[in-house]
């Protein structure tokens, strides 16, 4: 539930695009993210970084893509979110005791500190391919197509490329870690 969640701005997005376009459905992927994070702060009374992080992204690039009707705003919007991600990720190896991922799942799950290590390292490595990804695409992809046909290519490899690299990715990485968990120690079980 909590995946179609945070994939529900995207969905309107892509089924705006469908029937309106590109300005509409840039215009619904900001209402929507607003929508999702009004409505994670109605049901949990705190905000989650991540969707913060884009509803700033989507509104401050979406708001430039409608104003000035140009598509190249819109089309940085995964990028800047991943290198952003990136940025968190990988310089939570230089600052503090803990990496980002260890932090965000540390609670949930025990694992040796180089697997924390190697997990937080390939999300960072994970989000800077996906940002040059979405670059490649958008604006070095089919050169020779029409620029509707370009823009249709970047929205299915947006939507389905990307989701479809992430969910892959993830499920990848639950197979390192589940090689890693550390079981509870039984002494301490009993006490």
């Amino acid at each position: 539930m909590k995946l179609l969640f945070d994939f529900f701005p995207l969905i309107l997005f892509f089924a705006a695009y469908k029937f309106w376009g590109i300005f509409t459905a840039t215009a619904v992927a900001i209402a929507a993210s607003l929508l999702q994070v009004g409505a994670f702060w109605f049901r949990n009374r705190r905000f989650e970084t991540s969707h913060l992080v884009t509803l700033a992204v989507i509104t401050v690039f979406g708001g430039l893509t409608i104003y000035l009707q140009d598509d190249t705003f819109i089309k940085w919007k995964p990028t800047i979110v991943y290198w952003l991600f990136a940025g968190i990720i990988l310089g939570s190896h230089l600052i503090g005791k803990r990496s980002a991922i260890e932090h965000l799942l540390g609670e949930k799950m025990a694992l040796p500190k180089k697997a924390w290590q190697v997990v937080n390292l390939s999300w960072g490595i994970f989000f800077v391919v996906a940002g040059v990804l979405n670059i490649y695409v958008a604006f070095y992809y089919g050169l020779e197509l029409d620029p509707q046909e370009r823009t249709d290519t970047w929205v299915n490899f947006k939507v389905f490329g990307l989701m479809g690299l992430t969910l892959t990715f993830t499920i990848g990485q639950m197979f390192y870690i589940a090689r890693h968990i550390e079981e509870p120690d039984n002494e301490q079980e009993r006490i």
